[in-house]
């Protein structure tokens, strides 16, 4: 599977692997950073652990994992990836993203869904892209809310925490048929 690099202006998301995960380091160590995720980044080898998973699934053809690279700053500012990807039912998930504290209300997120979600719809021919997240984690719920991402329900306490805490998970979508719209709207023809 080869996957092209996406950029526009302002971020560029090239292919996260062992070869370059040391750029986001130093960001993977930031405080709370990933709270509402079950993944650790904390050390070097936690985040290495947790970049060969996504190699894995990019070699089994189940995750495209990227690495973030902010152009206005000059920066790696983080990951994410597309996961639990479906390809017979063309379905697939955008998350695991993180970005470093100072990226975040930056608008960087907002120019890394576009590019992902325009990558899923029009290159992949993708038929629906799902997003979850964690029931508490306002922030990111309203990040994605305002992408017109329609909340489809909750998978109540399915998610074990590295704390011992069993989260809900919200689970968000976004249709093919609907992302002309969002592209139109919310992204206002990037």
């Amino acid at each position: 599977m080869k996957v092209p690099t996406l950029e526009n202006e302002r971020v560029k998301l090239s292919l996260l692997d062992l070869s370059n995960y040391e750029h986001i380091l130093n960001i993977a160590q930031e405080k709370n950073l990933i709270y509402y995720s079950p993944s650790n980044i904390s050390t070097p080898k936690a985040l290495k652990a947790y970049v060969q998973v996504a190699v894995d699934g990019y070699y089994h053809k189940t995750t495209i994992p990227f690495i973030i690279y902010d152009k206005q700053k000059q920066v790696y500012a983080g990951s994410t990836r597309f996961g639990l990807i479906n390809w017979k039912n063309k379905v697939a998930h955008i998350g695991w993203t993180w970005i470093g504290h100072a990226f975040q209300g930056s608008g960087l997120n907002k120019h890394m869904k576009f590019l992902m979600l325009q990558y899923a719809f029009e290159t992949l021919k993708f038929d629906k892209v799902e997003f979850r997240i964690d029931e508490r984690n306002q922030k990111s719920r309203k990040a994605v809310e305002k992408l017109n991402a329609t909340l489809e329900g909750i998978l109540r306490k399915d998610t074990l925490m590295n704390d011992g805490f069993k989260r809900s998970t919200c689970c968000y979508g976004i249709l093919k048929e609907e992302w002309s719209n969002i592209k139109a709207t919310v992204f206002n023809g990037y």
